[in-house]
């Protein structure tokens, strides 16, 4: 039961991090590029470090000691996969020019003192909307993620929780720039940014209910693997492409070499 609450509560720490990238975009008057770069570098070496060698080993060896080495094998490879193509999928189906993934800066979050709600304004409104939408379709699995590796592994789970909430800071900022900009309420958008980070712990609270009835070691070790598939998928495909967008290309692979560093330091230090 302390491992549920202690995973529960840094799915909530690590989705309500969107309100930072939320105040940033209120609060500064400039982004650092290079720090966002160097940060969700870092955070993409973390998910991957862990996705690869500890979250696919415990996956694998649930596996191996429930349908034995080449059955269990093959489950954890088609799992990891899997969660691949699952998180591949939502990817999808969320059209592009909503996707929150796009670089943000600050310096975009200046809207007029009077705003009114004209033609322009509300399609920036929808953009907004749509955006916060997808963030949340995002957030889902990653809540899920987040709660099931903490609950095996609470060390894993909070060197986790950090690396998603840094990976949530510019959907914070992709969320709150165009409804501050369409309405002039830091306070709305402020508001969206932070319901589209409450669908992490939504997402694990979900997950949880619908797993934990029927939660047996072959179970655990296809969902980890899919969890961990699902991590890596996300590095490729959003955490590292949006830092080499906000820095040099250099940076984000800086930053993911430190990330892997220490998760691996921090792996053997909880050996």
């Amino acid at each position: 039961m302390d491992n549920l609450l202690l995973a529960f509560g840094l799915t909530v720490f690590a989705g309500l991090s969107t309100g930072i990238g939320s105040a940033l975009a209120f609060f500064t008057k400039k982004t650092n590029k290079k720090f966002l770069s160097l940060t969700l570098g870092f955070s993409a070496g973390v998910m991957i470090y862990v996705s690869m060698i500890e979250i696919f080993a415990k996956a694998q060896g649930a596996l191996i000691s429930e349908l034995g080495e080449k059955v269990g094998s093959w489950i954890t490879v088609i799992s990891f996969f899997g969660g691949m193509f699952v998180i591949a999928l939502i990817d999808k189906l969320i059209p592009s020019f909503e996707n929150p993934h796009e670089i943000h800066t600050v310096e975009k979050a200046r809207a007029p003192q009077d705003v009114k709600m004209d033609k322009e304004n509300k399609s920036l409104m929808r953009m907004g909307v749509f955006t916060a939408l997808a963030v949340a379709i995002h957030n889902f699995p990653e809540g899920f993620a987040t709660l099931i590796s903490a609950i095996k592994d609470p060390a894993l789970g909070v060197s986790i929780a950090i690396a998603v909430a840094i990976h949530n800071i510019p959907e914070g900022i992709a969320v709150s720039i165009p409804v501050f900009y369409a309405t002039g309420s830091r306070k709305k958008a402020f508001q969206y940014s932070f319901l589209s980070g409450l669908a992490e712990p939504v997402g694990a609270i979900v997950g949880y209910l619908l797993l934990a009835p029927i939660m047996t070691d072959m179970v655990f070790g296809i969902v980890f693997a899919a969890v961990g598939g699902i991590m890596v998928f996300i590095s490729l495909d959003q955490l590292l492409p949006t830092a080499r967008e906000y820095g040099e290309h250099h940076l984000s692979i800086y930053g993911l070499v430190m990330g892997m560093i220490v998760m691996a330091v921090s792996l053997l230090l909880f050996m």
